[in-house]
């Protein structure tokens, strides 16, 4: 019998593969990186650095020691704190080595500790880096050492902007500042290069930014593993997945015209961003250090000279935040693509544009939810309304078909035929519960991604002890009630011919409130008022709309 029990095992597939691949990604056997003959020392002083092919025998860049104690490291940095951010910048390269998100504790339950976005902590290595490269003489990649007018820089009350100046000079001439323009209330931070060229020979060189991190195991929660890795964006292959595997299988030289590159994870990323109509060559590289290896993701601008007595200057864009669409929509095309809604963005999309709309009016991401689960069940009303009237036949005519199955027993060809006689002569379409459920589907899994993947929810608070959307129910209230809801909903459904089937159906009401114990507390608030409304309409329906053919 082919009913809305149909859309239970889709749903309970659907959370078996979510196990799966969580086991798959804290527990599966991934295949081994092959060794390189590059010593450990000779990749940590240079393959951090792209190649420096300016000009047919141009210098390697300035190789300084890269430290590895975080302790020491901070003895030469300044601090910027912002509205916003507190920022740590590294005068050994004028490295971003740590950035608290001000805005996003790490929990509830200490507010005051700021997600650490990035860090130079060797555990959980992330930093931002750039600098320059030259065809002749010394240039500052991010292994050289600047000097700052103070250590300590902070946003005055009332500002929009905050300038922190760094400079390197190369004792032949060259000055180089290293400009970090920080905004009131935004995570972009532009990096500006102003190259001053006193010497009397031609300056050439080049910018490279680049994204450094390591890869951390981080067992997420059940439902809750999402893509950690690389992405670049370009306009001919647009958003693209360069995962930490296929960096150490391959390393990635491409140029392309404007685009982005981003290292992302749950709810928050860290993206350089190019001038639109400049052309960049993005790379990979690995390095190995002794306290593991490292993913480098970057890019490098084209050659720009600076004449003697001149100056020549670069430009990036550093966006170190939370994955809000409406802010990185406006930033760079494609940026909030980081949003990963995979092949249901199509879908996903408008619903989070819904959502947000709503939310906009109710001020509760709670409350949105369940006027969007309301909004999507009068959607597809039409549509459950020719399940329901196909389960109500089916119900009246159960009696008839179990005779059949008792009768033609032995038999299953007879019985088969037997079957489609009486759904023919009752008028009565087999597929007519599943169809309707079928098409909804897409819809059901696009919402759960939505909801999955939106910074949105991450801590907002709902009613009474739902504190945080995001998270599983403390309580276990949320799945209790989705469990009883749907062992009414069978109640109302035929029960299985198969008695067999029918003993797993009643299990069903028990493995999902276990499973679902699990799940972000938005997700199950979802499915508690999916399934609530589906027993009123079901209802309703079987009860009123189906007086004329009882």
């Amino acid at each position: 019998m082919i009913d809305s029990r149909f859309f239970s095992y889709m749903l309970l597939a659907f959370i078996l593969l979510l196990l799966y691949q969580a086991w798959q990604r804290d527990y599966g056997v991934h295949p081994p990186v092959a060794a390189t003959s590059q010593s450990i020392d000779e990749r940590t002083a240079i393959n951090d650095v792209p190649a420096a092919d300016i000009a047919a025998g141009g210098s390697q860049p300035e190789l300084a020691s890269v430290p590895e104690d975080a302790a020491a490291a901070h003895q030469s940095s300044i601090t910027v704190a912002t509205d916003v951010l507190a920022v740590e910048i590294d005068l050994q390269g004028g490295t971003l080595s740590r950035a608290d998100l001000l805005a996003y504790p790490v929990d509830l339950a200490k507010p005051d500790q700021p997600v650490r976005l990035l860090t130079d902590e060797p555990e959980h290595f992330h930093v931002a880096q750039s600098g320059l490269l030259a065809g002749k003489g010394r240039a500052p990649d991010h292994h050289a050492l600047y000097t700052a007018e103070r250590r300590e820089y902070t946003l005055a009350d009332g500002a929009q902007k905050l300038d922190v100046d760094l400079q390197w000079q190369n004792g032949e001439g060259v000055t180089v500042h290293k400009i970090f323009h920080f905004t009131a209330g935004s995570y972009l931070v532009d990096v500006h290069y102003v190259v001053e060229n006193a010497s009397s020979t031609v300056w050439r060189g080049r910018l490279y930014s680049q994204l450094q991190r390591a890869h951390s195991e981080q067992r997420s929660r059940l439902g809750l593993n999402t893509y950690t890795g690389g992405v670049i964006y370009t306009p001919e292959k647009h958003y693209e997945k360069i995962s930490f595997e296929t960096m150490s299988k391959e390393a990635l030289e491409r140029e392309a015209k404007g685009g982005w590159l981003a290292m992302i994870q749950h709810y928050f990323l860290a993206a350089w961003i190019p001038d639109a109509e400049s052309v960049n060559t993005f790379y990979t590289r690995t390095v190995e250090t002794s306290v593991g290896r490292r993913y480098v993701l970057g890019m490098s601008s084209a050659v720009a000279e600076a004449p003697p007595a001149g100056k020549v200057e670069f430009h990036d864009r550093l966006f170190v935040g939370p994955k809000i669409q409406q802010i990185m929509e406006k930033i760079a095309t494609g940026l909030e693509l980081t949003v990963d809604y995979g092949f249901l963005t199509i879908i996903a999309k408008p619903l989070f544009y819904l959502l947000r709309l709503i939310h906009g009016w109710v001020s509760n991401w709670g409350f949105a939810i369940i006027l969007l689960t309301l909004l999507i069940k009068l959607l597809f009303y039409k549509l459950s309304e020719m399940s329901y009237r196909s389960m109500a036949k089916m119900r009246r005519v159960q009696p008839k078909m179990v005779a059949i199955r008792e009768r033609y027993a032995e038999d299953r060809q007879r019985q088969g035929q037997a079957m489609m006689e009486l759904y023919r002569k009752e008028k009565i379409n087999p597929l007519g519960g599943c169809l309707p459920m079928l098409i909804q589907i897409p819809v059901f899994l696009a919402l759960y991604w939505m909801l999955m993947e939106s910074v949105e929810l991450r801590q907002a608070p709902f009613i009474l002890w739902i504190q945080d959307l995001s998270i599983k129910d403390p309580y276990y209230v949320l799945p209790v009630i989705y469990g009883i809801s749907l062992y009414f909903q069978q109640k109302l459904n035929p029960a299985p011919l198969d008695p067999v089937q029918a003993k797993v159906f009643t299990m069903l009401p028990y493995i999902f409130t276990v499973m679902f114990a699990f799940f972000p507390a938005g997700l199950v608030l979802y499915w508690v008022v999916n399934n609530t409304l589906t027993i009123v309409q079901q209802w309703v329906i079987t009860r009123h709309v189906l007086r004329d053919e009882k």
